[in-house]
């Protein structure tokens, strides 16, 4: 009975494109309570003024991976419009010392974990299970920096599929990193991804020459990234899984970008659309009211057939959506055939895209594999295509 229980409800994880984390605490049978935010994470204006990537606190955070440390991070960051904002995040740091030339840092952007402030992963109790990868990374001898983006932590709306929010994000995360070390890292640096976090990394790439120029990008590694909002909101619109992202991305939108609901969202409907905004996805209670929202919102959502073609809808769609990358900065996409959040088809577009910009893309797609478990799934082959890249080696490429 706990097992087809457990088999039900992670179903349900996978749908919704949960971590892998949720689905092993489940058939563990352990607890996930849910941690209190504190003041570590509010910023006063005058704390805010200093550099992008400079670190306003810290505090040593228990329960990591052995013989390395932990840190809670506040650090400086800008916000999608040019603000100067602080942002939240995780970094560990191997405790042997750094390896000859210094040590690297490799970011790692999460997947979906939700839009308000008390759904940080740096909140999380299992915060170090959903970093994919991690012990691997710290085993090779890199620091971790694991952002939480902008509105999770710290004060929200959290600018979900934002892609300039996430993107600077991650490259603060590194700069944070580097100066929590203190000494012993270099400016050579990869980065890492799912879904979400996908998005984060592509965007964290395409930005950083004009942005954190200091940094060397050797690679970025992305686990069903999301790249074509339209198409992937479209998508979102047929499932009541599909259905609890696209309110979410409704929600936060909404306040984000000052765009009315009224107009395109039935009213009957809202009051699921805020409860689901409160809800994380990191805890086994929040599986059941997300599901139950799902239903609800099957029932009555949207008053028309085409948000994604209306305005402002289109333009922010098109505007937050993942183009070309530098040439220079090699690829890795990694994808399940069962995702059925994010197609096959669409990161299979988004590689051939790649590729007719002249990028070097590798593709690997693990059969039977979906949307949640993708990264882990996939982590092994990312950790050693990232090790790979920074010792210095070309990386492949299928690009005909």
């Amino acid at each position: 009975m706990i097992f087809n229980a457990g088999t039900r409800i992670a179903r349900a994880v996978r749908g919704l494109g949960l971590s892998i984390a949720v689905t092993s605490v489940l058939l563990h049978g352990d607890a996930w309570p849910a941690s209190a935010q504190t003041h570590f994470y509010q910023a006063s204006p005058q704390e805010l003024a200093g550099q992008p990537g400079t670190v306003i606190r810290q505090e040593p955070v228990s329960g990591g991976p052995s013989d390395a440390s932990a840190y809670r991070v506040l650090y400086r960051s800008t916000s999608f419009d040019g603000r100067p904002i602080a942002v939240s995040g995780i970094v560990i740091i191997p405790n042997a010392p750094a390896p000859v030339g210094g040590r690297p840092v490799v970011a790692w952007a999460h997947p979906t974990s939700g839009i308000v402030p008390h759904c940080a992963p740096s909140l999380a109790t299992f915060k170090f299970m959903q970093m994919q990868g991690l012990r691997s990374l710290l085993d090779l001898g890199y620091a971790v920096a694991a952002t939480d983006y902008p509105g999770l932590g710290t004060a929200g709306p959290h600018p979900y599929l934002v892609g300039k929010s996430e993107g600077y994000a991650v490259l603060d995360s590194i700069r944070a990193a580097r100066a929590v070390a203190v000494t012993g890292t270099i400016h050579r640096t990869a980065l890492w991804g799912h879904s979400q976090g996908g998005q984060a990394v592509l965007y964290a790439s395409q930005l950083a020459k004009g942005y954190a120029p200091e940094l060397e990008i050797v690679g970025v590694a992305a686990a069903a990234p999301a790249t074509e909002l339209r198409t992937l909101l479209d998508d979102d619109i047929a499932s009541p899984g599909g259905k609890n992202l696209l309110a979410m991305t409704l929600w936060s939108w909404s306040r984000v970008f000052n765009v009315p609901l009224t107009n395109v969202v039935n009213p009957e409907a809202m009051a699921t659309i805020d409860r689901l905004a409160n809800v994380c996805l990191e805890s086994l209670i929040d599986i059941e009211p997300r599901a139950r929202a799902g239903k609800e919102l099957q029932e009555r959502f949207l008053t028309v057939d085409n948000l994604t073609a209306l305005e402002p809808w289109r333009s922010l769609l098109a505007e937050n959506t993942i183009g070309a990358l530098p040439p220079a900065i090699p690829v890795l996409l990694l994808q399940g055939s069962a995702d059925d959040t994010i197609r096959p088809a669409v990161t299979e577009d988004y590689a051939r895209r790649l590729c007719e910009a002249g990028s070097r893309v590798e593709l690997l797609t693990y059969p039977n594999v979906g949307h949640g478990t993708i990264a882990m799934k996939g982590a092994r082959d990312a950790v050693a295509w990232i090790s790979n890249r920074l010792a210095g080696s070309n990386a492949p490429s299928q690009c005909k």
